[in-house]
């Protein structure tokens, strides 16, 4: 039984950790950097504690850092949230090695799905079709160029230890993959702590869906419907819904049901997700999974009803499933938009400053998930993320509707946000009937998705 967590992340997440663990019943700390001494999750948390300076590396990417703050603070488990430590096999070894439960996948786990290349074939031996790729990492230029030629241009470069769209690039021939092969080495070094790269056959115009799954300690694997996230920038997410507009429902629930029992078979355990590209063919083909919660869970949790963070924790203390697959009830139609600090207007430069006003949308159908308040100093350190606005209808024109009245509702003074850029967006004719793939946003242009935003009150 887990008493007493140690909450190892900021933001908006460490609030929804802190949230799902009072529901439980369970005492939380939140560890901080120098930099969110004044956060929302600190301000709020049963007890804070710092864990170093505002340089990530020496405080929420330390190892030692989080395992000696959880045990001064008395914690006998840490959860992780995503990025940071999420991932990491040997963090979560060192947090089990001194009597902690980590949050999530254990070290066993993480070291089997560590590598998203070796991940692929995994899966692919369970029944996942795969995008033509490498076999496995590719250990210089040299490799990569022969892997390249062989599967085809375009080809996408990928770090093998991380995800959200750093490390990676698209090379249309060998020239382009010999100048990003440095770049994606070194950005993946950065976020990861590890440069490895593994490439894949690049498919143009394709659908992003991802399908939330959870597995026991016995194997019992359970998933939970798929998400669409194919409304992106350079690789990042910026808009997910669910369900998906890309799959017929028989393709659905055969995918489904195969997704879950995989990833079982495979010996996943814990709560993740695995993503795939939907091709012009309507088939999914497996890309990735990432072993932690994601930061879209919310969408997931609207057409369900299921804390999927309190299912975690219950998870990690070792409980069995408390639902069977019968028992996950999908209902209407949630879409997640992801507001930033970025100005859109100036090709997303990120921004930073003090929150000199701030007013949040409400309604029985919208969910805000946001650390902010008036007063609050965003951060140059960090990721962008200020806030998540979720909104839920019966049908998915009924969620457009609402989305479009809780973005006017919304008010962040003081930084520039991707506000006017999602309201741009609902008035987009590929996003309204549901054909957006994941270049959309390139093909159109965001001066022209800005320029689609109706007049709002700044």
């Amino acid at each position: 039984m887990i008493k007493r967590v140690l909450i190892a992340n900021r933001g908006e997440i460490a609030l929804r950790i802190l949230r799902a663990c009072r529901q439980l019943g369970i005492e939380a700390v939140v560890a901080y950097s120098e930099a969110d001494r004044e956060s929302r999750a600190v301000l709020v948390a049963d007890e804070a504690i710092c864990i170093g300076p505002a340089d990530a590396k020496r405080s929420y990417l330390s190892a030692p850092a989080v395992i000696s703050a959880a045990l001064a603070t008395g914690c006998d488990a840490i959860h992780p949230g995503y990025g940071f430590l999420s991932e990491n096999a040997s963090f979560a070894e060192a947090a089990a090695a001194h009597g902690l439960t980590f949050i999530g996948p254990s070290a066993e786990v993480l070291e089997r799905f560590e590598s998203k290349a070796e991940v692929r074939a995994l899966l692919a031996k369970h029944g996942l079709p795969t995008i033509p790729g490498s076999d496995g990492v590719v250990a210089d230029e040299a490799a990569a160029a022969k892997a390249a030629a062989k599967i085809g241009y375009p080809v996408i470069l990928k770090a093998a230890a991380g995800g959200g769209g750093r490390g990676m690039r698209v090379a249309q021939n060998a020239d382009e993959l010999t100048q990003l092969f440095s770049i994606c080495t070194q950005e993946a070094q950065a976020a990861f702590g590890d440069g490895s790269l593994y490439l894949e056959k690049y498919l143009i115009d394709t659908h992003h869906v991802e399908v939330q799954i959870a597995v026991d300690k016995s194997g019992t694997a359970l998933h939970f419907g798929e998400r669409d996230c194919s409304v992106q920038r350079r690789h990042q997410k910026l808009v997910e819904e669910s369900p998906s507009t890309a799959l017929t429902p028989k393709v659905r629930e055969e995918f489904l049901t195969r997704v879950a029992k995989a990833d079982g078979a495979a010996g996943y355990r814990n709560l993740g997700t695995l993503e795939f590209l939907v091709g012009a063919d309507g088939k999914p083909y497996f890309i990735e999974i990432n072993c932690r919660i994601q930061v879209e869970h919310p969408v997931t949790e609207m057409v369900t009803g299921v804390d999927l963070v309190a299912l975690q924790i219950r998870l990690a203390a070792g409980e069995l499933m408390p639902m069977t697959q019968a028992e996950v009830e999908r209902r209407g139609h949630a879409i997640e938009f992801r507001l930033t600090a970025e100005d859109p207007a100036h090709e997303f430069r990120p921004q930073a400053g003090e929150i000199t006003t701030f007013r949040s949308p409400s309604g029985p159908w919208v969910r805000f998930d946001s650390h902010l308040y008036a007063g609050y100093e965003v951060p140059p350190y960090y990721d962008s993320l200020l806030a998540k606005l979720i909104v839920w209808g019966n049908t998915r024109e009924e969620a457009i509707a609402r989305s479009r009245a809780a973005l006017l509702e919304v008010e962040i003074g003081g930084v520039a946000t991707t506000r006017d850029f999602f309201l741009g967006l609902l008035e987009t004719p590929s996003f309204l009937n549901g054909t957006a793939t994941t270049s959309m946003v390139d093909t159109i242009g965001t001066a022209d998705i800005l320029a689609a935003a109706p007049k709002a009150r700044a």
